[in-house]
């Protein structure tokens, strides 16, 4: 069934269609990677951490939302189901229980670091394919290369006052 006509040619959708929901999983996923660590940091940098958590989970559910409806605007189905982000998630996730700030800070800038890895493909596989798409996909990386700076500069070691 399809209900929404694509005004892209069939082979663009196909590499569009697939960009796009590919970033959704991994949007979702983040999310959900950066709220679990959220609720189960501890540690010195506790607050700080926790409040920047809900700024990655914040930017994650707006782009999976404008993701999401750039899909739909094209004629294909979104599909962010939690069975489908849990068998095709591929970013760092977190374990179970307290997570150690330290290991959030690491956690997050891998995650993030994947996902814009993975994003950087899309934006040259849908230069050609779909220009708008591009640049949503662009957009997306430079806010999520902003969120991994933000995680890396927490990751820095403190000076010694005596140096």
């Amino acid at each position: 069934m399809t209900v929404v006509k694509s005004t892209l040619p069939e082979e663009a959708l196909g590499v569009t269609g697939n960009a796009l929901q590919d970033t959704l999983v991994d949007l979702l996923g983040l999310s959900l990677t950066a709220k679990q660590a959220h609720w189960n940091v501890v540690g010195p940098r506790f607050r700080s951490i926790h409040l920047q958590l809900d700024e990655v989970v914040a930017a994650a559910r707006a782009h999976s939302d404008t993701v999401a409806e750039r899909a739909a605007a094209l004629g294909v189905p979104p599909d962010g189901r939690p069975e489908t982000v849990a068998a095709t998630f591929a970013l760092p996730g977190t374990k179970a229980g307290w997570l150690r700030d330290t290991e959030v800070v690491e956690l997050m800038v891998s995650s993030l670091e994947a996902a814009i890895g993975r994003l950087r493909e899309r934006v040259a596989a849908t230069e050609k394919p779909d220009p708008v798409t591009q640049d949503l996909l662009i957009s997306v990386t430079a806010d999520l290369e902003k969120q991994r700076w933000m995680f890396e500069a927490e990751n820095q070691p403190r000076e010694n006052a005596s140096s």
